[in-house]
């Protein structure tokens, strides 16, 4: 599922791929560094909603591993590249 030509979060920002340094929530208050380990692209999904019932929400694109060992889940708009 690794995809090393993964496209760049927020435009021309860069690349964006397994093990590249990157921002979680760049430019707030809770931006983290860590660095990318699964890439789940076409893979994350879709939302589940059967008639009124939500049943779950669709899967986040990006594994990170952050600096202090935890693991996050992002999509693109939350992460940029570690300049």
């Amino acid at each position: 599922m690794q995809a090393t030509d993964a496209a760049a979060a927020g435009g021309s920002q860069g690349k964006i791929a397994v093990d590249s340094a990157v921002r979680v929530y760049p430019g707030t208050p809770r931006e983290v560094q860590g660095v990318v380990v699964e890439d789940f692209g076409d893979y994350s999904g879709q939302s589940v909603d059967i008639g009124e019932h939500h049943i779950v929400d669709a899967a986040r694109r990006w594994a990170v591993r952050l600096a202090d060992g935890s693991l996050i889940f992002v999509d693109d708009d939350d992460i940029a590249p570690n300049d």
